[in-house]
């Protein structure tokens, strides 16, 4: 009996794709990049290899997070997180723009740098003109022994295990995962987070890996709705708050794979220009979480669904008004409105790669495309 599997099928574990693969590999890496990272008693994130003192972590004047691509979505949510939950503020630069404006970095400040492979060019410029200036730096990476791992003074590492798909999936969760401990660290060495409070991020943390393991399960209603709008050449994607970076990185993936234009923006800008573009060719993906800004996030479905836009809306388990006005619905599991952006990203990914699979391209390559971007 022959066998008609090449090393490459052999290592995708059954899956036609390795973007696949890494979807569904995700429970496993939020588990990994988590474990031995927290001890709960103390309502603490243990990062042995982060490079700096409690005390350096307290005496930082502000933060920085540079990364560039799908880690720059990571840094934006990162954003979110870091000043919600450590109450300090925050700039986010992509590592192209961060390296050629002479920021205004220098000592007292923190630059995180987040790069799935540890070699991004610009993110590795970025850190080394901070570390010039006389910025700290930490790093989140993928990769141990990495140039920026090396070059930085701490690292903290995910645990995704390598990556082959070009579009970025369990790397993108990882450095999530990753963000949420750190801010928690953060928030506990600078006293904004009590060891209640930190014991309940911990018991939110901790349930990540089965709500994402519940959406994979449900990748039939994913197929249904790629199947009924894979024909469209147009899609936009719309989030708030911590969300809109989902927005944009759901907008990336399918562009990135499926060759399809799309656009990821924050929800309350639609009205400032692209509007003037919806109508009943564009499917219009709203992100819908069940929090303090539901009722502005209703109101723009509400808009897009007068212009007669297919509307495809991502909302918190419970949702019933969004049923007779939304074209397709798609529920996530009710959670904190801050670890929202994982749930509302698996889904989203998996949409993009079945759109792709559906328009007959090349998943795991797309044209154009390198995994690691290691030239200007």
């Amino acid at each position: 009996t022959r066998i008609a599997w090449d090393a490459a099928a052999a290592e995708k574990g059954g899956y036609p794709h390795f973007m696949l693969k890494e979807i569904h590999e995700q429970p496993q890496v939020i588990l990994d990049t988590m474990r031995g990272r927290y001890t709960y008693e103390r309502g603490e994130a243990d990062l042995p290899d982060i490079g700096l003192t409690p005390a350096q972590f307290a005496d930082v004047r502000r933060f920085w997070i540079v990364a560039c691509g799908t880690s720059w979505h990571a840094a934006l949510v990162g954003k979110y997180l870091i000043e919600e939950m450590v109450r300090a503020p925050v700039q986010v630069d992509i590592g192209s723009e961060f390296r050629y404006r002479n920021p205004l970095i220098g000592p007292g400040d923190l630059l995180i740098a987040i790069s799935q492979s540890g070699e991004t060019a610009d993110t590795l410029a970025a850190a080394r003109e901070a570390k010039r200036q006389g910025a700290r730096v930490v790093c989140i990476c993928n990769v141990v022994g990495s140039t920026l791992a090396r070059e930085s003074d701490g690292v903290l590492y995910t645990h995704a295990g390598p990556e082959i798909g070009v579009a970025s999936t369990k790397a993108f969760t990882a450095q999530l995962t990753a963000l949420y401990l750190l801010a928690l660290h953060l928030g506990r060495v600078r006293g904004a987070v009590s060891v209640e409070e930190g014991r309940a991020w911990l018991d939110r943390f901790v349930t990540l890996p089965t709500h994402v393991q519940h959406l994979l399960g449900r990748e039939a209603e994913l197929i249904a709705i790629a199947k009924r709008y894979h024909t469209k050449r147009n899609f936009l994607y719309l989030g708030r708050g911590i969300n809109y970076p989902i927005a944009l990185e759901g907008a990336l993936k399918l562009k990135e794979i499926s060759y399809i234009h799309a656009e990821g923006y924050a929800a309350g800008e639609m009205k400032h220009g692209p509007i003037a573009l919806i109508d009943e060719d564009m499917p219009v993906v709203v992100l819908v979480p069940r929090d303090r800004l539901y009722e502005k996030t209703v109101s723009n479905l509400m808009e897009v669904k007068a212009r007669e836009a297919p509307v495809i809306a991502f909302v918190t388990a419970g949702e019933r008004e969004l049923g007779k006005t939304a074209d397709v619905v798609f529920t996530i599991p009710d959670v904190h409105p801050l670890l929202s952006p994982i749930l509302f990203a698996v889904p989203l990914q998996l949409l993009a790669y079945h759109i792709a699979v559906l328009r007959g391209t090349d998943v795991d390559q797309p044209r154009n495309l390198a995994k690691s971007v290691t030239v200007e």
